[in-house]
């Protein structure tokens, strides 16, 4: 015991500041939200593609305005998204980005779903000139 005692004193304790995170329960998060999530990497680098702008091009996703399930298990996620100018025209883009989950599930028809987690840019108009 009093071995115990000395190691106790002896040996400095270390101790450690937790950050406080913000609580689960104050956040609102909706499907739409997590379907951006997942897509908005994909739409950076074809935006950044199509104005030749460095990483730090600047464009806001508005809304999804639709998503089409495919017959390969596979989802068309139509996008419209704002790209601000420095004289004040903003351009307005439609991008449609096929998000593919893995086929990996027994409960699927390998038939008709054999990819793995893919998710690409499968069209991109212009709607502003």
């Amino acid at each position: 015991m009093i071995l115990f005692g000395l190691i106790t004193v002896l040996i400095p304790q270390q101790s450690i500041l937790a950050e406080s995170a913000p609580k689960s329960e104050d956040m609102y998060v909706t499907t739409e939200d997590i379907v951006r999530d997942l897509i908005m990497p994909t739409i950076d680098k074809r935006v950044i593609k199509e104005y030749q702008g460095g990483p730090l091009l600047y464009w806001k996703a508005q809304k999804i305005v639709g998503i089409t399930y495919n017959d390969n298990h596979s989802y068309d996620v139509a996008v419209r998204i704002n790209i601000p100018s420095d004289n004040g025209n903003a351009k307005e883009d439609l991008v449609t980005v096929r998000v593919s989950p893995s086929c990996d599930s027994g409960k699927i028809n390998k038939q008709k779903c054999n990819h793995d987690f893919k998710i690409e840019v499968v069209e991109y108009k212009h709607l502003s000139k």
